[in-house]
Formats: C-alpha cells, structure tokens, sequence
C-alpha cells in the first residue's frame, strides 16, 4: 500500500511540474528514476540573464531634449501586445527589450522631432501593489497555503526560505526534509534539487538555502508519515 501511494505521488508531482513549467521538458519522469533526486546546485543552468520589458510591466519614462519647453517624465504600462503608447511619437514595441535597449530605440524616434534627445527609462514596481514584477517569478506549488507566483525582487536575492513564506507558509503536513526546485535551462532541459529545510533551521545551515531564480519551480510535497 504504502509503495502504491508513493507512485501517486509521483505521478501527481510530475504532472503538476510540468502544467507549471510550461515548455520545459520532464526528465526522469516514468523511466524508473526518481524525478526529486538531488542535483549540485553549482550544475544548474543560468536561465535568467537579467530583466526584460514585456506586457503588464511599469516603466517610468523621461524624455528631454533641446527644443523642448520642458523635460516629461510620466509612467507607462505595457499592454498586452507588449506595446507603450507615448506623445509624438505613437506606439513603440518593447516586449523582450531590455531597458537599454528601449531607451536607444526611443531615443532615435524622438529624433524626428528634437534635437538630440535624451531618454532614461526605469523599471516602476511596489510589492503588494498587483504590478508585474520585471525580475520574473517563481512558482510555488504543493503544501503551501497560497500555491501560485511569487516575485522575485529587484535585489535578485530571493531564497527559497523567503519564497515559502510569502506563499503563505508550508501546511502542517509538508514535508520540510523533501523540498523540491526545478529549474530550466534555455534548451528546455530541467535540473531538480532536494532542499531539506530542517537542515537549514533546526541545524542552523543558512548557506543550504537556495537561491531562487526567475522560472524556478517549487515543489512542496506532502508529508507520508
């Protein structure tokens, strides 16, 4: 019986991994291994390499230039087609542009209209404020009592401690020894870690507290015993 319930949730975990990851690949899954065996961290695959413009984002944007009675800066949301609507010069395509990139391109649309202008864009972004995080997101599933995104700051520093509690906290019948992280890299490929989260309380070893990144996936599976 008890071998019986482990295969169930196997196959549940997996499944739920996968709806969460989207397109990335799931190894180990139904091939006689283990899908949650532990991965060196120091092997897993860069698959945020920094933030991107994309739709529901805040930017704040200042324009000024010779010719102009005064410099603007105003705020602006990217729409679903990944679009910002600004004066003079209409809609501007920015969607997986990143900030650098935006300001060049805006900078040589203002041109038709100023003398060298100069443009400065900005992520805008509060937490608890309903706003798109431009760090991207991890996703926590499992015993937690609110499963879902969570966002990753500015400060890039999310642990996986931290990710749990503004998730609401592990139910009382996770299982804190078997944590789980996915992580993709860019070919789609997955690398899973075990993260055992009395070793990091109880034992008093903050530095097996994993590093979050945007796209990881958390897995907290229920306790069997």
């Amino acid at each position: 019986m008890k071998e019986i319930l482990k295969r169930v949730q196997l196959v549940l975990t997996c499944g739920l991994l996968a709806v969460g990851l989207g397109g990335c690949i799931v190894l180990d899954f139904l091939d006689g291994r283990d899908p949650k065996e532990n991965v060196d961290p120091n092997v897993l695959a860069t698959y945020f390499d920094g933030p991107k413009v994309r739709p529901g984002v805040a930017l704040g944007i200042s324009v000024t230039a010779v010719g102009a009675e005064q410099s603007s800066h105003k705020q602006y949301f990217v729409d679903a087609d990944g679009y910002i609507s600004m004066e003079l010069v209409g809609q501007i395509k920015c969607d997986g542009m990143s900030l650098v990139g935006l300001q060049k391109k805006l900078e040589s649309a203002y041109k038709k209209y100023y003398l060298n202008p100069s443009v400065t864009v900005t992520f805008v972004y509060q937490a608890g404020q309903n706003m798109v995080s431009p760090w991207g997101t991890v996703t926590v599933l499992g015993e937690v009592a609110r499963p879902g995104p969570v966002d990753v700051p500015s400060t890039m520093d999310l642990r996986l401690t931290r990710a749990l509690f503004l998730a609401g906290g592990m139910t009382a019948i996770a299982d804190k020894r078997r944590v789980q992280v996915t992580r993709c890299d860019k070919d789609g490929k997955q690398t899973k870690t075990k993260v055992d989260l009395v070793e990091i309380g109880e034992e008093g070893r903050p530095d097996k507290d994993m590093l979050l990144k945007a796209g990881d996936v958390v897995w907290v599976p229920m306790s069997w015993y």
